[in-house]
């Protein structure tokens, strides 16, 4: 399963990046406006800052809810570097720009998804990637993890090239989960990413063992 970073700091990304694990990123106009990026050049150019520091994909939402403005957005998106993925809104406007995107060899991202209805649609109009909101999901009371691997039945029994990934993703039991069921990828914040490190019993023999150590060789 990929490791992708949910967030536009740069600081978060550099860590995660650091570790070792991570796969790629990907945004929206909340986490850039959570950052203070606004205005379009200020943003196109926090894109490249981050694309600058990664090496996989990198998430870059359209603003636009027409196929017109979808694809104008798009476009420029793709021509600040190699590794953005243009990502969509699941609309009637977005499947189109999907589709033309496919036919284009511009690589998608289909975002809030929540429904195997939705996946099924998005897949069919060539979505790289499909963005289904595990979190959002659970927070309503319906069981967000179940239809990610409803969505990968699916998938499978079609032959379906989409990636599913899984976004929303809020802590380490989520992502364990997503894994369990084959989440092609799992994009979540990087304290999810670094509480999988940590186990109490870890910590607990680490000392032991430095402790012992120490009696024996201070």
């Amino acid at each position: 399963m990929k490791f992708f970073i949910d967030t536009a700091n740069l600081n978060e990304i550099r860590e995660a990046q650091a570790l070792g694990v991570l796969d790629g990123v990907t945004t929206n106009p909340s986490l850039m406006a959570k950052e203070g990026i606004t205005g379009k050049d200020n943003i196109m150019r926090h894109y490249k800052a981050i694309c600058d520091i990664v090496d996989g994909d990198v998430s870059a939402e359209v603003i636009s809810v027409d196929f017109e403005g979808m694809v104008r957005e798009g476009e420029e998106l793709v021509e600040i570097d190699e590794k953005i993925v243009v990502k969509i809104p699941m609309i009637r406007e977005g499947i189109k720009a999907l589709k033309y995107f496919s036919g284009k060899g511009i690589r998608t991202n289909c975002t809030l998804i929540f429904s195997p209805g939705q996946a099924l649609v998005a897949a069919k109009a060539g979505a790289t990637y499909i963005s289904p909101f595990v979190g959002r999901l659970d927070d309503i009371s319906t069981d967000g993890i179940a239809l990610i691997e409803q969505i990968l039945t699916i998938y499978r029994n079609y032959g379906f090239d989409t990636q599913v990934l899984a976004a929303s993703v809020r802590h380490p039991m989520h992502i364990i989960q997503c894994a369990e069921v084959g989440a092609d990828v799992m994009t979540g914040p990087l304290s999810a990413i670094e509480a999988l490190l940590k186990h109490p019993l870890t910590d607990i023999g680490l000392e032991k063992f430095l402790s012992d150590y120490n009696k024996g060789n201070a």
